[in-house]
């Protein structure tokens, strides 16, 4: 490949990291409940998987790549660190307009606070396929570990989280196992 095509290779792979930016600021919030941490987890996966472009051997795996640089930080995190901000010092925006906002706010908090219960392993499994939309075989990647571990892992999160939901008085809603290819 001549200098010119590896630069705008480079260039394309620099604006869609770029534009990834909210996905990876969501799932590092979801993990971490912490804005600023967040924040932090964010910018510093998009240095590194700039620093390192090199390595990356699928450009159309972009995606799972840098959540994979994501969920090592925050493991890394993790380990240095074991003081978590609570929940209910997280200002959410907004102000409520009318009751089935407020009612959805109601939900949004109980599924937050579920999901803060869960156990690091369960919480980023169940986030990554139930909110990210990736497949088993995607997360095993990520994480590193295998896709039987992770649909094990998956199974009891979804079991934990509807046993808080319903102690909680919510109704959650019931999910289905996708296939793995």
């Amino acid at each position: 490949m001549n200098p010119i095509s590896r630069l705008s290779q480079r260039l394309g792979l620099r604006h869609r990291m770029e534009a990834l930016r909210p996905r990876l600021y969501r799932l590092a919030w979801s993990w971490c409940h912490d804005p600023a941490l967040a924040d932090d987890l964010t910018q510093e996966t998009l240095l590194r998987g700039l620093r390192r472009v090199d390595q990356l051997r699928d450009p159309g795996r972009l995606d799972q790549w840098l959540t994979q640089i994501l969920a090592n930080l925050h493991r890394d995190h993790l380990r240095r660190q074991r003081e978590t901000v609570p929940l209910e010092a997280v200002d959410l925006p907004g102000g409520l307009a009318t009751e089935d906002e407020a009612q959805r706010l109601g939900i949004v908090q109980q599924v937050q606070g579920a999901i803060a219960q869960l156990g690091d392993e369960q919480r980023k499994v169940i986030t990554l396929v139930d909110l990210m939309g990736f497949t088993y075989a995607d997360v095993a990647r990520i994480l590193d570990v295998p896709a039987g571990t992770v649909m094990s892992r998956l199974s009891r999160a979804r079991d934990r989280m509807r046993r808080l939901l319903e102690t909680a008085g919510a109704r959650p809603a019931t999910s289905t196992l996708r296939r793995v290819k």
